[in-house]
Order: C-alpha cells, then sequence, then structure tokens
C-alpha cells in the first residue's frame, strides 16, 4: 500500500511540473508559446495514462497478495482444526482402554493359551559320509579282498532333538554303517562250512544308537548328560580337522579310541568360549558294545580357542569295559590292565587356511587282558586352503607306531591329498587320493587290516563327500 500511494506521488507531481512548465517560462513568440502549450498538453495526457494503468496494476497485484493471505490463513485454521481432532480421538481412545473394568482383564488373563505343539519344539537333522573309490590293496605283494570299485555309504547319522524347556533337552541319533554285509570296509567273508552264515549273518548288523542322551543345561559353563553321548577328544578333533567325511582322525582311524560312549557327561566353556572342558565317565567299550564291568573308564579335555589359534590336552583312563564278572584271565595274569592315553592338539585357522598337528601316546590299549604289556604313539599334520569361495585343497599325513614294545619295527604311514567342491551349504564333494603304508607286521585300521609280514599297501582314488542336513 505505501509503495502504490509513492509511486502515485511521483507521477502527480510530475504531471504539475509539465503543466507549470510554461507559465515558469519567460515570454517569447506567440506562435512558439502556442506549440509549446500543444507539446505539453500531449506529454499530460501521456503520463496521466502512464499513472492510470499503474495503478490498475498495483490494484491487482493488491488483490492477489489478500487473496494468497486468506488462503494461507485458511489452511493454517484447517490442519489446527485436524490436530485437534488427532489429539481428541487419541484422548477418547486412552479413555476406552482405561474404561474397560478390571475383571475383564483378570478373565481374559485367566483364559487357556494353546498349547505348544511337541512338533514346534523337535529337529530333525541328518548327514551322510559316502564315496565311490577304487582301492588296490596288498599284502606281501598279493591283493586281497578288498581290492576293487564300488560305492559305499560308511556312515548315515538320523538325529532327533528335543527341548522341553530352557533347561532339559533330549537327543536320538542312530548310526547305520554298511547295512549290507560287515560292517567293516573289507567285503563280507564267504559263506563255508565252518561258517555257513558268515556274510548273511552281518545283514542288518550295521544299524546302532550313537547318541541317545538326556541334557541339563545350567548355564554354558555347566552342561551335564546322562547317556550315549559324544566323547570329549574323537568329535573335538573332527570339528578342527574340518574332513571327517574324508578320513576319520588320527585315534578313530587306527583304533585308539570312541566318538561315543554311555555314561556321565560334564562339558562347557568358560570365559565367553576361551575355555572349555569335556569329562566323560564311561563304561568303557563304545558305543556300539554296551558293557556291564565291575569298573568305568575316565576320558577328559580342556582346550581354549583365541582369535583362530586352538589348543587343546587330554587323556584317557579305564580298562575298556573289560573288566567283567568271572572273567577268565590268561595265566601269569591275575588281573585286568588299565588302559591309559594321552592326547594334544594345536592349530591355527581363519577364512583362509587350517593348519593343526595331533599327538597321542597309549599304553596297554589293547593290553588290558594279555600278560604282555604294551606301548603306542603317533601323530598326525593337516592343513587345508581355502583359495575360492567353494573350493579348497587340503592334506594330511599320519605316523603311527601301534608296538612299541612287542613290535618295535612295526611302522604305519598313512597321507591322503584332494580337492574339494561345495556347490551348496549342503554338500561337499571332494576328488581324494590316499595311500597307507604298513612294514614289518599289520595295523588294524577303520581302512581293513594293513600290512603283512614285509609290508602292506593300500591305495585309493575316488569321489568322497558328506550330505548333511
Amino acid at each position: 500500500m505505501t509503495s502504490k500511494f509513492n509511486l502515485l506521488a511521483g507521477a502527480s507531481i510530475g504531471v504539475a511540473m509539465i503543466a507549470a512548465g510554461p507559465a515558469l517560462a519567460k515570454p517569447v513568440k506567440h506562435i512558439r508559446h502556442a506549440a509549446a502549450k500543444s507539446n505539453s498538453n500531449a506529454e499530460i495526457d501521456a503520463l496521466k495514462a502512464q499513472v492510470e494503468a499503474l495503478t490498475a496494476r498495483l490494484d491487482a497485484q493488491e488483490q492477489n497478495s489478500a487473496q494468497a493471505t486468506a488462503a494461507i490463513n485458511q489452511a493454517s485454521t484447517q490442519a489446527a482444526a485436524a490436530q485437534a481432532s488427532a489429539q481428541a480421538a487419541q484422548t477418547q481412545a486412552v479413555a476406552a482402554q482405561t474404561a474397560v473394568p478390571t475383571e475383564v482383564k483378570t478373565q481374559l488373563a485367566s483364559l487357556p493359551k494353546p498349547k505348544n505343539a511337541w512338533a514346534n519344539d523337535t529337529s530333525i537333522s541328518g548327514r551322510m559320509y559316502f564315496n565311490f573309490s577304487n582301492i588296490s590293496m596288498k599284502s606281501n605283494g598279493a591283493k586281497n579282498a578288498a581290492d576293487g570299485t564300488g560305492f559305499n555309504i560308511k556312515r548315515l547319522y538320523i538325529g532327533v532333538d528335543h527341548t522341553f524347556n530352557s533347561v532339559f533337552s533330549a537327543n536320538f541319533t542312530t548310526d547305520i554303517s554298511n547295512v549290507v554285509g560287515s560292517t567293516a570296509n573289507a567285503n563280507a567273508p564267504a559263506n563255508s562250512a565252518t561258517s555257513p552264515a558268515a556274510s548273511t549273518a552281518l545283514v542288518g548288523k550295521g544299524f546302532y544308537v550313537k547318541k541317545a542322551y538326556l541334557q541339563a543345561k545350567l548355564n554354558p559353563a555347566l552342561i551335564v548328560r546322562l547317556g550315549a553321548a559324544d566323547m570329549p577328544w574323537i568329535p573335538y578333533a573332527e570339528n578342527q580337522y574340518g574332513y571327517r567325511h574324508v578320513e576319520l582322525t588320527l585315534i578313530d582311524r587306527t583304533n585308539y579310541g570312541t566318538s561315543s560312549d554311555w555314561g556321565v557327561h560334564v562339558l562347557g566353556d568358560l570365559a565367553g568360549g576361551l575355555l572349555s572342558y569335556q569329562f566323560s565317565v564311561v563304561d568303557g567299550a563304545g558305543y556300539r558294545n554296551v558293557k556291564v564291568s565291575k569298573s568305568v573308564d575316565f576320558e577328559g579335555r580342556v582346550s581354549t580357542s583365541y582369535k583362530g589359534f586352538y589348543a587343546a590336552a587330554g587323556g584317557y583312563s579305564g580298562k575298556r569295559g573289560n573288566d567283567t564278572q568271572n572273567l577268565a584271565l590268561p595265566t601269569g595274569l591275575d588281573h585286568v590292565r588299565t588302559a591309559s592315553r594321552e592326547n594334544a592338539m594345536v592349530g591355527y585357522k581363519n577364512k583362509m587356511f587350517n593348519l593343526g598337528g595331533e599327538y597321542f601316546h597309549a599304553k596297554n590299549w589293547n593290553n588290558t587282558t594279555t600278560v604282555v604289556q604294551d606301548k603306542s604313539d603317533g601323530y598326525s599334520a593337516f592343513g587345508n586352503v581355502n583359495f575360492a569361495k567353494q573350493w579348497s585343497v587340503f592334506g594330511r599325513y599320519d605316523w603311527v607306531k601301534p608296538n612299541k614294545e612287542t613290535n618295535p619295527d612295526l611302522k604305519d604311514h598313512y597321507y591322503n591329498v584332494g580337492l574339494q567342491w561345495e556347490p551348496v551349504k549342503i554338500v561337499d564333494l571332494a576328488l581324494v587320493y590316499k595311500r597307507d603304508r604298513a612294514e614289518n607286521g599289520t595295523i588294524s585300521t577303520q581302512n581293513g587290516t594293513i600290512g603283512g609280514s614285509r609290508e602292506g599297501i593300500y591305495h585309493e582314488i575316488g569321489l568322497f563327500g558328506q550330505l548333511r542336513f
């Protein structure tokens, strides 16, 4: 409004000055005066027209500004009204909730809730180790019955886990191993006159209960299992090794330990997993051979893991389930001997590679009921490199002296190398070559009895794999 007034005032002053121009000028000739007066009138008319146009434009701008101001005021009023309406609705909702009688809430809380189905707390898992390979096995230069090519399922585990509450749970795991034929890797013996059903008698005997226990997890540092459960050493070594589907770990391959047994198992993690332990009091004959004897066996392990480094020490002591009532002992032995074993493992692993080693020493492991005594020891070095997302190369070497006292010249040299592909998370496929050579005697392994009076050599090449779900 002020701008409009100033513009109009300036224009009026201009018109007045133009109109007064002739009066202020000195007298001139009449002709010149008439011409000047005519020009002044024209300028005044033109200026008046400009003033009128300017006035009209200013009026239009003022009108538009007033309309915009009115629209803004209207929108603000509507927004304030909407906010007030929302606050009122919220207040009503709170009031309605508060108005529910306490008795109704109590009755609603007391109504029975739907029961949780047992299946919701139960999970089923499985794992299968399989291979298709060619075996060349000789003793003193002659082939034996295990020589040939075939498909084999080394293990098939089916596990059922059920959680009762935050403390108690249970596990049941079956072990299926070479169901048709022998439960060892060697072919079943043929029928004969003295053993008319030597091979058929073994059919169906490869189904075992590997784990069946009730667990109480009081806290991560104290877990108690009653029944057949993982032993302290072999499952730990398998986890560090990582290629159980290719070969058993050192003491499992050479039969100086078992992976599960019946008894009481106490385990846990300390210091956030920096330390772990397990102690087991068991029957001593393994999960496949439940025995009642006059004594129990003990196995324990203490381990640590820190920024990829891992280390463990463990041991075993007991009579391996052989101390049974009324046992007939050989002449010269008046009691069942105690078998012992000491174990150690150390290594380092990350996403790129794993490098580790395992050592054991045993005394009278296979001599609890013999007059002679014996000692055994051995070590294993293993490693792998994960050179791509789904690919790795691996290798391992074992050296064992199974009879240091009774046959000190007997030595076992074993190694494997391979290339592994993981097409999906639940499948591993490995192209593997194995070689085992025993000198000056024989050694019992999970791949059969290796050796001879001079030597025995075992070769195997093929596709090994595991399926897990």
